[in-house]
């Protein structure tokens, strides 16, 4: 792996959005909520550069990218023990740009979000929002660079830490750093499945 792990910038944040897109262009959830392939396309960039921008660029260490030959090809984005949830404001200024990535599937969006708050831990702990590589770059080892460097502060810290994920392949992934399923989160109205997983520090 030929990649440099730092922390996401404001001057990264179209290069990031636009990795995160083609991510999780074929993931369950986001192809439940935008059904559509070519307005899942142009909608999932604005919704991570919605929430970079307004959520997670403003907490330490709440993004990080992998670059590799100048070009940002893995990223993930991190809440702080208890800053997971976005405050109201930053909830309104996300608004707009949640509309414009949404569409008229902004209800199916919203619904979702919601149902998954409520279903969040209340312990204190890291929360992975998103991770994720691009399609050319996958194998190559920059999700596990990314996951490391955030998990190994975990540990020096004792922070636990806990995510989502949708894709029932990739809890294998996540249970070799050290991740348990806690349970399995069915979205409703026919939606898909999400494996909450969480990590206590070593």
């Amino acid at each position: 792996m030929d990649a440099d792990i730092r922390s996401g910038r404001r001057g990264d944040l179209r290069e990031l959005s636009q990795t995160l897109g083609r991510a999780f262009h074929d993931d369950p959830v986001m192809s439940w909520m935008l059904p559509d392939p070519g307005t899942r396309a142009v909608g999932l960039p604005r919704m991570f550069a919605t929430l970079a921008r307004h959520h997670h660029l403003h907490e330490d260490g709440g993004v990080e990218v992998a670059r590799s030959r100048d070009r940002i090809v893995g990223v993930t984005l991190w809440d702080p023990p208890g800053r997971w949830r976005p405050s109201r404001f930053r909830e309104l200024r996300m608004m707009p740009g949640m509309i414009r990535a949404f569409g008229s599937r902004a209800s199916a969006g919203s619904a979702v979000a919601d149902y998954m708050r409520k279903r969040h831990p209340a312990e204190p702990h890291w929360y992975l929002a998103a991770i994720g590589t691009d399609p050319s770059a996958r194998g190559a080892g920059h999700g596990r660079a990314l996951l490391d460097s955030r998990l190994d502060k975990c540990d020096a810290e004792q922070w636990p830490a806990y995510l989502e994920s949708s894709k029932e392949i990739n809890v294998p992934y996540y249970e070799r750093f050290g991740f348990v399923v806690r349970e399995e989160i069915r979205i409703p109205d026919g939606g898909p499945a999400l494996w909450a997983m969480w990590r206590d520090p070593r």
